[in-house]
């Protein structure tokens, strides 16, 4: 078996400088992150806010009535609930976790954190039995919760609600602001949540260890490390990289672009089955990518197609919890990644995924420059109707078994629909047993949903060609879309004809009925 160092020695000279520049900012970025987060001196009362946080307050103080940030999440309870253990479990989080505390206030320096020394919270519970309706009103009063904004100067950005069904029916509804939450802390949230709820049902003490820092603590943390030179030279990679290609991703809209935006939403599902995930995964291991390179690749190719630009530049949110201090801690750590590709020159799909894996690779190993600080490096052109440097955002996760069984109970989280949109187009993709999934979460300023619907089936035949034939090229994955579209016109005029031709005859005979009536 050929071992590492033959490979390297095969490498050409670039390659093996590229290797080792690669390796050396890998060590870098290692040694910053076995650094420990220490906890804030006692001399800082009111903390400032992280990066991000600072960006979803300037964006508060825009707009403090919007919903736009808000995450939801419902958890279906069927048997016999202990609402005394229920609550105990909740305030025991809220007393572990001081962002659950916190409101925002803007002091001499700017924005900071006020961090309330203790809350007691009671669940607002609303009874549903008597109601035949019941599970309808409990879906539109889940979806009245997810919209009510928050007003984070008087806090706490985040509340609870539970949905009483019958005796042994409910559904709790959690709805924090972004600002102190991100996808992993809601997982956090409902995992601390029924851990601590079985405990206290069967009498025991909390099984949870106590947290060695709290987010306010990464805070002034990240203050301080992001003026360290590993950053610099972190921010020199992005500017290289998006300096003279900060191009807005135009898709052809359905209306224009409105002055201000609405934030106004929808979604398009989206699903795929298990086999095409198993080829697409194949593809990858033949080119040393993730299904997640493959997708975006496929996914770019698709806006390639829309908007003819030789440059797609996409969002990716990423966890960024590298520290082991801050994976069970409630907060804002998300940052999201850009992710710019060059379209040009016709590739074929399997350049194409060599390319946006070279794009993952660079900017993963340089995530640690928030968002906020690139745009501020960067400067891009801002307005009040869009993003700026992206417009579209891409996710892909795993998902396993869901429901979950306490002492009493069997939990099942439930999917609400939110009708807000951040970006023009999101793309959130699930991977599970059953294949791929997801939605395409668009702004309803600007598309209709028979354009978004098109668009996912345009995704789709994408999807099966590359696996089919990898090295076909743009241009031939466009004129196979472009004849669909064709094709499908043709169907539609002809079926329209038909249409016209039936209510031509169907008057007729009225006519002929109506005349032998008369005569």
């Amino acid at each position: 078996m050929t071992n590492l160092s033959e490979i390297i020695a095969n490498l050409s000279p670039a390659k093996r400088e590229l290797l080792a520049l690669r390796l050396k900012k890998k060590q870098g970025a290692d040694q910053a992150h076995a650094q420990e987060i220490p906890r804030r001196t006692n001399a800082v009362s009111n903390p400032p806010l992280s990066f991000a946080q600072q960006r979803l307050w300037f964006l508060d103080q825009l707009d403090p009535d919007t919903s736009a940030y808000n995450i939801p999440a419902a958890l279906h309870l069927s048997g016999r609930l202990d609402l005394a253990a229920l609550e105990r479990s909740i305030n025991e989080v809220i007393r572990r976790h001081e962002i659950l505390r916190t409101s925002f206030k803007l002091g001499d320096g700017g924005p900071v954190q006020v961090i309330a020394p203790e809350l007691a919270y009671k669940i607002e519970t609303i009874d549903l039995s008597a109601d035949t309706e019941r599970e309808m009103k409990a879906e539109v009063l889940a979806q009245q919760e997810a919209q009510r904004s928050f007003n984070l100067e008087q806090g706490p950005a985040w509340r609870a609600s539970l949905l009483r069904l019958g005796a042994e029916e409910h559904v709790l509804l959690f709805t924090m602001h972004h600002i102190i939450c991100d996808g992993w802390s809601t997982e956090v949230l409902v995992r601390e949540v029924t851990m601590l709820y079985e405990a206290f049902t069967l009498g025991q003490p909390s099984p949870l260890p106590e947290l060695p820092i709290q987010y306010a603590d990464y805070a002034v943390w990240q203050r301080e490390w992001l003026t360290s030179d590993i950053v610099e030279s972190q921010l020199q990679y992005w500017k290289q990289q998006l300096s003279d290609n900060l191009y807005p991703l135009e898709l052809p809209a359905d209306r224009p672009r409105p002055l201000v935006r609405s934030f106004r939403g929808a979604t398009q599902s989206w699903a795929f089955s298990a086999a095409l995930s198993e080829a697409l995964k194949g593809l990858g291991r033949q080119e040393g990518a993730t299904l997640f390179m493959v997708v975006l690749a496929a996914l770019k190719a698709l806006f390639h197609y829309y908007s003819r630009q030789d440059r797609i530049t996409i969002g990716a949110p990423v966890a960024h919890r590298q520290h082991a201090e801050t994976q069970s801690l409630i907060g804002l750590f998300l940052n999201t990644l850009v992710l710019s590709t060059d379209m040009s020159g016709d590739p074929s799909f399997r350049e194409l995924l060599k390319r946006v894996r070279e794009a993952c690779l660079g900017a993963h190993a340089h995530q640690d420059v928030p968002l906020e600080k690139l745009v501020e490096a960067l400067q891009p052109e801002r307005s009040s109707n869009g993003q700026p440097l992206f417009q579209a955002t891409y996710t892909l996760q795993s998902v396993g078994e869901t429901d979950s069984k306490l002492s009493g109970l069997v939990v099942r989280p439930l999917n609400l629909v939110t009708e807000t949109a951040q970006f023009d187009l999101v793309v959130n993709g699930m991977e599970s047993k059953y294949g791929l999934a997801g939605v395409f979460e668009y702004s309803t300023d600007l598309f209709d949903s028979a354009t978004v619907t098109r668009m996912a089936e345009h995704f789709g035949e994408i999807l099966n060609r590359v696996v089919a034939q990898p090295e076909i090229r743009l241009s031939q994955i466009e004129e196979s879309l472009a004849e669909r579209e064709r094709q499908q016109q043709v169907v539609k005029e002809q079926e329209y004809k038909q249409a016209c031709l039936q209510k031509l005859m169907n008057v007729k005979r009225k006519s002929v009925r109506s005349d032998s009536l008369s005569s």
